[in-house]
């Protein structure tokens, strides 16, 4: 965990890979539950026993299952004493590069790209971020996230 003190001593490292989250394990029941709150009950998520039989040899994750772990990423990797609140502000990208099999450990690495001053003292950061699976040279997803904190 990185802990910085200001907003101002995050945005000084604009351009540089600033943390890199915990691993955290996808099981069966977070993707039998995302299905169930997004209504994708597709058979390669859903379907153990077909899933088994697929192009994957067993269920997948969500591919906005995996985006959806951004802030706990974040959240695991880091933390802005000075800050009151942070929202996400949305996406500019964002690539599913590889499949997630259910059990898989991912993990991701954050790099600023690019922190902008808002109102009231606060920053709009752009970040790169790429969610890895832990034995795979390639990452499961790729996005540039935009979130806003203040002070």
């Amino acid at each position: 965990m990185k802990i910085f003190q200001t907003l101002s001593e995050l945005s000084g490292l604009a351009g540089q890979e600033v943390t890199v989250s915990d691993w955290i394990t996808i099981t069966q029941e977070q993707v039998n539950q995302f299905a169930q709150a997004t209504g994708d009950h597709q058979w390669i998520h859903v379907d153990v026993e077909k899933a088994k039989t697929g192009p994957f040899g067993g269920p997948i994750a969500h591919g906005f299952l995996t985006l959806s772990l951004l802030p706990k990423f974040f959240e695991s990797s880091m933390k802005v004493m000075e800050t009151r609140m942070g929202v996400n502000y949305g996406l500019n990208k964002v690539r599913f590069t590889a499949p997630v099999p259910v059990g898989s450990r991912l993990r991701a690495r954050m790099k600023l790209l690019k922190s902008e001053p808002i109102d009231n003292g606060g920053a709009q950061m752009t970040w790169e971020v790429a969610v890895e699976r832990e034995g795979s040279a390639k990452p499961v997803c790729v996005a540039e996230s935009l979130a806003r904190h203040y002070p």
